[in-house]
């Protein structure tokens, strides 16, 4: 197995003369890239590893107080799935290696229900019901033959709700700011028109853009469809993160002070890992196949009043409450906590408006060390925000981690898997945290208001935890998953996330 330090003192070689970086990896049309193709190599050399995004969406029932059939979600899928034809691909090859990459090709077998399950909850179909099941669903990795994505409609949940799963592999999906096919269902009115029906070959008819051009021209979307639900989630891309993307060169062509402080960064994300590793922890260490899947939900409003009053944003405030309840956790356990700071990687976007729908990945990620060992709680919150705002401010690491990237992205797949399992080692972090921000109107599918998501963020090897949050119509939800064997105390964690919400919040009241 090769080790970090191999794979990024090979990187630190690269770098000893500033080049071009280029992009033009990011639109090879029907080849799989060297991004997307890392979540393929991190399950190929270790079975531990799940490399699939996905949400449990919770819907309050149909008028006529039943969910939709099965029938009819198969053909509302159906119906839409040509304005993302890539689920409608599978990989030419099941592994990548040697000295090229997989291409995505078309399924000629492809038929909706062989990717969409029912299931049904037993009763009285609550929330440790609903939790339960999502663990089974999201412990089980997509088949590399298929379309890399699943989902299921989820009957008997109390109270005559219903739910919709969903599962897509992380290499066609960065999980932060494209729509995946969950989102496919959903409409902006509860009166939606049905979406125009697809082509037979799966493409979107003679007057759309083939589907090799999807990724940079979207094809045209039926009105009250994922038109409206575009408009509803405007505003997803923080402007420095696109500001931060245009920095670092989007067309390619970098001048050379550019590329070399790109390389420098890059470098400092390095000399991180090679010198100044990530603590080790009770959560860092091998990992079975099995998860455990909850969810907490907090106000919205609460998280703005606790931001307003201490300062900081919500995604600060969602870090401050995140640490707290890893540190309860860890301390739970009677283990020593890190006196640095646990190390978390914060995925942020750097997808530009005009490629919101498309697949694969364009993300880049931050690394916050999080004071766990600060026994104040107002002490850690402002600790936390004043790391996480050094970080943004500075903005060189996420231009590193950009740059480390793309240098990976220059070798061969035989040589970019050891690469890859440096990016993911556990000296470079030791939990991954990802928050996007989610419309705050409601959605609809077959005319049901959605009501929750339950978002789900992948495990690595070796990292037992990781924590997913999305904001949705005033609520934010954290979808926790957790190696079920190396983390059966997942409740005093969930436990300890809550009560500090309800801690800092009596502060800000008070305060205010």
């Amino acid at each position: 197995m090769p080790s970090a330090a191999a794979g990024t003192s090979f990187l630190l070689e690269h770098l000893a003369v500033p080049r071009r970086l280029p992009r033009v990896w990011f639109f090879v049309g029907e080849r799989l890239t060297p991004l997307d193709g890392t979540f393929l190599e991190l399950e190929e050399v270790d079975e531990s590893a799940h490399m699939h995004t996905g949400a449990i969406l919770v819907f309050d029932p149909l008028p006529d107080g039943a969910p939709p059939s099965y029938e009819e979600v198969c053909r509302s899928l159906e119906s839409r799935l040509g304005q993302l034809p890539r689920y409608r691909q599978r990989l030419s090859e099941p592994h990548t290696g040697g000295l090229s990459w997989p291409e995505w090709q078309d399924d000629v077998e492809f038929d909706v229900r062989r990717h969409v399950a029912r299931a049904a909850l037993p009763a009285p179909g609550g929330d440790r019901e609903l939790a339960e099941w999502s663990s089974g669903f999201f412990s089980q990795r997509l088949d590399r033959h298929r379309p890399l994505w699943e989902m299921a409609l989820v009957e008997g949940l109390a109270a005559g709700r219903w739910a919709i799963a969903t599962k897509t592999h992380h290499c066609m999906v960065d999980g932060v700011g494209s729509v995946d096919v969950g989102h496919m269902l959903l409409d902006a009115t509860a009166d939606a028109a049905p979406a125009a029906r697809s082509s037979a070959n799966g493409g979107t008819g003679a007057d759309e853009p083939s589907p090799s051009l999807a990724a940079e021209r979207p094809a045209p979307i039926a009105r009250g469809s994922l038109a409206r639900l575009a408009h509803a989630w405007a505003g997803l891309l923080p402007a420095e993160t696109i500001r931060g993307a245009a920095r670092m060169g989007a067309s390619g062509m970098l001048h050379p002070r550019e590329a070399l402080a790109n390389a420098r960064a890059a470098i400092d994300v390095i000399v991180r890992d090679e010198l100044r590793g990530a603590p080790h922890t009770s959560l860092n260490v091998p990992i079975g196949t099995r998860r455990r899947f909850d969810v907490v939900r907090v106000p919205l409003a609460d998280l703005k009043a606790i931001k307003d009053s201490l300062g900081g944003t919500v995604n600060d405030v969602v870090l401050a409450v995140t640490a707290a309840g890893l540190r309860g956790l860890l301390e739970a356990r009677g283990e020593e906590l890190p006196a640095a700071g646990l190390r978390a990687m914060v995925p942020i976007n750097v997808r530009a408006a005009s490629e919101h729908f498309a697949l694969g990945n364009r993300v880049s990620s931050l690394y916050v060390e999080l004071p766990l060992a600060e026994a104040d709680l107002v002490g850690r919150y402002r600790e936390t925000v004043a790391r996480s705002q050094a970080l943004k401010s500075e903005g060189r690491q996420a231009a590193g981690t950009n740059a480390v990237i793309e240098l990976a992205g220059l070798a061969p797949p035989v040589l970019h898997a050891t690469m890859a399992r440096a990016l993911y080692a556990t000296r470079l972090f030791n939990v991954t945290i990802t928050n996007v921000p989610g419309p705050q109107q409601t959605l609809y599918a077959h005319g049901a208001p959605l009501r929750e998501i339950h978002p789900l963020v992948p495990l690595a090897a070796e990292h037992a935890l990781g924590v997913a949050i999305v904001s949705y119509d005033g609520t934010v939800f954290f979808g926790v998953v957790a190696d079920r064997d190396v983390v059966p105390d997942l409740d005093v964690m969930l436990d300890a996330l809550g009560a500090s919400v309800e801690e800092l919040l009596a502060v800000a009241r008070a305060a205010g």
